[in-house]
């Protein structure tokens, strides 16, 4: 499979996340359909990174992409927060892409998943799904420039996204 060159790497870790949310939701926020300003629970999210984190640097920008919060130390740590571990995958996937994307710059990293909510941490490596994060990118890559977005798919998770009216009202 072919390897990813920095200057390459224009995808950014929401639309990582959003491809295993939903390839409709991702299509929509491609193409500046944004809705989020308007969800509550983006707003719960926010607000909950705000307080228990108060005091890290946040939304760290490197390239495309912007991290929740970094540490430094022997390794860097790269720190994604999240409300609830019902869409763990995307957000497996999204600390993926970060830490696929910062190897591309020289940069050896590991990164943390925390559920403030839930009171859990959950530690990513890359090693071992360099080729799951680039099918994941490839997949990016094919979705954002469809001329309408792929036909979606009704889930549970549909009733909480921001994207819901677009698709089934």
């Amino acid at each position: 499979m072919e390897d990813y060159p920095l200057l390459n790497l224009f995808i950014r870790g929401t639309e990582v996340n959003y491809l295993f949310i939903c390839p409709t939701k991702l299509w929509f926020f491609t193409h500046g359909i944004t809705m989020e300003q308007e969800s509550e629970w983006v707003d719960l999210g926010k607000f909950l990174h705000e307080q228990r984190y108060e005091n890290e640097e946040k939304e760290v920008l490197v390239g495309s992409i912007k991290i929740d919060f970094i540490r430094r130390g022997d390794i860097v740590e790269v720190h994604e927060v999240k409300l609830g571990k019902s869409m763990e995958k995307a957000h497996e996937m999204q600390a993926l892409y970060y830490l696929y994307y910062l190897k591309k710059l020289g940069i050896k990293a590991k990164a943390i998943l925390h559920y403030p909510k839930l009171n859990e941490t959950k530690e990513i490596t890359l090693e071992g799904h360099e080729e799951e994060i680039k099918e994941a990118i490839r997949e990016v890559e094919k979705t954002k420039p469809l001329p309408t977005p792929p036909k979606p798919v009704k889930t549970k998770k549909c009733k909480k996204c921001a994207y819901y009216e677009l698709c089934w009202i």
